[in-house]
């Protein structure tokens, strides 16, 4: 294989391709790229659950494959001068040149490396933003827990022109609703993906079209030619509607950008573990924490209360999680009683919220 390629561009596939290397592979070839030259250049990585293929431009004098240690020629590629890069392979080694630069990487067998599923049919697109900002308001109501791997998920629920993503660790649901354009009207399809693989793609693939497939236990991904494929989880998951609909007796619409950066400052002094206690009144919301060995920290921000007061408290980061993914200027916060789950949603005008946010309430301290 002998290939010319810009820096930049080489560089940018590599870490995208690279990030889906595992940390301690089962097998030695699971922590290689694999380059193969055609009339483009690929660059493939898959650890048995997870693919990632990304295809750029290149001058391409003789074709072939090559395997290469991912990670280590993603921190070579990244560090290169700006120049033009040259691979060509020469016996065991693959030869990179850039300027003056020059390495000589040790390959590892193209034939031992497992093929790459096939991405199953595509169903439907969706805007890169519009994709990014879904994943990022419910993923992070996802549990890190992998013994519990229905809760390191993110629910998938498609009908027609209509997506429902929700994930939860049992403490806290996110969940978010929008529109997509489907490859058939009468599609219905639901599927447990793994959040952790989501917020990649999310990241990565914002520009243009987001195309969404799914089929065979597998979920594909693909948009301004890079594709992602990962295993599907069992799709088990609550009844979370059931759960975020209630006639809630409390409701206080709050500024969001001033509420959260209050949160942020008097959490400060809060203990790990401990509350950030919530005051409702008639205009406004005092935020306490602390009163430890630390110290302890108020602030107030205006709010407009409908029903009664209320003291209410929450785990900190679990309140600022469904507060960031507010995309409006308000933030709703509808309650019930102190000892009682409050729900976190925008507040659109007359339409119906795409975000909530169920968090669970602490007992106070």
């Amino acid at each position: 294989m002998k290939i010319r390629v810009n820096r930049d561009v080489l560089a940018e596939a590599v870490a995208w391709a690279a990030r889906v290397l595992p940390s301690r592979p089962v097998v030695p070839v699971l922590s290689g790229l694999l380059l193969e030259a055609g009339e483009d250049l690929s660059l493939s990585a898959f650890d048995y659950d997870v693919s990632a293929r990304a295809v750029i431009d290149a001058d391409v004098a003789e074709e072939g494959s090559v395997l290469i240690p991912g990670r280590l020629l993603a921190e070579i590629s990244r560090s290169l001068p700006a120049d033009d890069v040259e691979i060509v392979t020469e016996g065991p080694e693959a030869v990179l040149t850039c300027g003056s630069a020059e390495f000589g990487l040790v390959t590892m067998p193209v034939e031992d490396f497992p093929s790459l599923p096939t991405m199953p049919p595509a169903i439907g697109a969706v805007g890169g933003g519009v994709f990014a900002s879904a994943v990022g308001q419910v993923a992070p109501a996802a549990s890190r827990d992998d013994t519990l791997p229905m809760l390191t998920g993110i629910r998938v629920d498609i009908d027609g022109e209509s997506v429902a993503m929700a994930a939860t660790d049992r403490y806290r649901i996110g969940a978010r609703d929008f529109t997509w354009r489907p490859a058939s009207p009468d599609v219905a399809v639901s599927a447990m993906v793994p959040a952790r693989v989501l917020v990649e793609v999310a990241k990565s693939l914002r520009g243009g079209e987001v195309w969404i497939a799914m089929g065979d236990g597998v979920a594909g991904f693909e948009s301004v030619g890079r594709s992602t494929t990962v295993r599907l989880l069992d799709e088990q998951f609550i009844d979370y509607r059931a759960r975020l609909t209630n006639d809630w007796s409390i409701r206080a619409d709050v500024p969001v950008t001033p509420f959260v950066n209050a949160i942020k400052r008097v959490a400060l002094v809060a203990e790990r573990n401990t509350a950030i206690r919530l005051s409702f009144t008639q205009g406004q919301v005092l935020i306490q924490a602390g009163g430890g060995d630390i110290g302890r920290g108020t602030e107030v921000v205006e709010c407009e209360l409908r029903g009664e007061d209320i003291q209410i408290a929450f785990q900190s980061q679990f309140l600022l999680d469904g507060l960031v993914g507010i995309e409006s200027d308000l933030a709703r916060i509808n309650m019930e009683s102190p000892t009682r789950p409050a729900l976190i949603q925008d507040v659109p005008g007359d339409a119906a919220p795409s975000f909530r946010y169920l968090v669970m309430s602490l007992r106070q301290q």
